[in-house]
This record gives C-alpha cells, sequence and structure tokens, in this order.
C-alpha cells in the first residue's frame, strides 16, 4: 500500500525537491503552502506522515502541530531553520516526531521519514479506533455507532466528534474545532460550532444537558468525557 505524505511547506523550490524525493521513495506526495490550507488538506486525505516546515504563513507550524495534535497521532517531522536549536527543542516536546533542519540532504530526508513510516503498524493503528464501551468510532471509515447502534453523522459532525474523542478530556475551543471541522472556518463564525454539538449530542441518542458526555465548558470551548462503565444511556 502507498503511503500517503502530506508536505506543508510555502517554499515553492523546497516543496518540489521534498515531492520528488519522497516519490522516487515510493510515497504519494500532497501539499499545502500555508498553514490553514495544510489542516484542510490533512482533514480532508487522512496522510500517513506530514512534513511540516515552522515558517508559515496564516497559521505557523507550531499552531498546526497542535491542531493535529488534537485529533491524530500521526508522523510529523519538522523543518527548522538552520542554527534555531529552540525550535528543535519545541517541537519535540510539542508533538513532533523529529526534525530536520534546512538545508538537508535528500538522502536524509528519505531515511527520516521512511524511518516515521517503518513504525510498527500496530502502534499507528491504535488511533484508528476509538472505543469507550458506549461510543465506537472508527476513523478511517468514519463509522460511528453507540451502543451497537449506527450514528448517522455529517462530515463537519463527524470531524468534530473525532477532534473531541481523540483528546478526551482535553477542552478544544470553538476556533480549534472550526479550524478542524470546516473546510471554511473563516466563512462561518464560533455560533456555528454551539449548534452542530447540539446536533451531534442529540445524533449520539442523548438529550441536551450537563449529563452528556460532550460538555460545554463555559468561557473555554468543549470536551468529551468518557462515560463511567456500566452509566445507563440517557436520552
Amino acid at each position: 500500500m502507498t503511503e500517503q505524505v502530506l508536505v506543508i511547506e510555502d517554499d515553492t523550490d523546497i516543496a518540489l525537491v521534498i515531492r520528488l524525493v519522497l516519490s522516487r521513495s515510493g510515497c504519494e506526495v500532497t501539499g499545502a503552502a500555508d498553514g490553514r490550507e495544510g489542516l484542510r488538506v490533512f482533514h480532508a486525505g487522512h496522510p500517513d506522515l506530514v512534513v511540516l516546515d515552522v515558517g508559515l504563513p496564516t497559521l505557523d507550524g507550531w499552531q498546526v502541530l497542535e491542531r493535529i495534535r488534537d485529533m491524530s497521532d500521526v508522523p510529523v517531522l519538522m523543518l527548522t531553520a538552520h542554527g534555531q536549536e529552540n525550535d528543535k527543542v519545541r517541537g519535540l516536546t510539542s508533538g513532533a516526531d523529529d526534525y530536520l533542519t534546512k538545508p538537508f540532504s535528500n538522502k536524509e530526508l528519505a531515511a527520516r521519514v521512511q524511518a516515521l513510516l517503518r513504525r510498527p503498524r500496530a502502534e499507528r493503528k491504535e488511533s484508528d479506533v476509538y472505543d469507550d464501551g458506549r461510543l465506537l468510532v472508527k476513523f478511517g471509515s468514519n463509522e460511528v455507532s453507540v451502543d451497537g447502534s449506527p450514528a448517522d453523522l455529517t462530515p463537519i459532525e463527524f470531524r468534530l466528534l473525532a477532534a473531541l474523542v481523540r483528546r478526551p478530556g482535553q477542552t478544544l475551543s470553538a476556533e480549534q474545532l472550526l479550524e478542524t471541522a470546516w473546510n471554511d472556518p473563516f466563512s462561518v463564525g464560533p455560533e456555528r460550532v454551539k449548534f452542530a454539538i447540539m446536533r451531534l449530542r442529540r445524533k449520539l441518542g442523548q438529550a441536551e444537558g450537563a449529563t452528556h458526555p460532550i460538555e460545554a465548558v463555559r468561557g473555554f470551548g468543549y470536551r468529551y468525557v468518557v462515560p463511567p462503565a456500566g452509566a445507563p444511556r440517557s436520552g
């Protein structure tokens, strides 16, 4: 199976070199020239690995990495400027899996990408399914079921749910959820998140209220709280 790699890099010459090197290594490569476009391509394509530049327009590499880590454990290779040691440390502590300093050799790029892609499949597939005994989410096929019954979600509702259950207990802001779930988040406002969450709660078979596992955190956003074992289904 061909590995899918997303390259988020605004320098067209560097992006072209990366595409050629990785294509010769047998990867299928897609690209984006800024942070916001990169997130849209990421959500649409579910790549196996991301090559992410730090210095991006609209959203920088740190912001993109944070949003990717809100919902996915996909390997991320950061590209940093020469001599920026702090960038390397920050990248690794923020969830990046490896880094390369510009300029880099084609052989080193290919080797580092292949090393990340060779991680054990069991380890990488662990995040392809979420199951807390009540809610089952299959990220690869976009399937959701509650207590064994399928839930029919729109693409936006599925992306909202995926972002929340990828980080159970962690509060995500309306802005983070907008950029995660909407293809063009700047054409809509945060209120859209509120109404989409209301519809999502209903479709998960539970009525609006404080006992729902999707909780509103006043002034901050929303989070998914794993229901305790044996808790009765409401709604």
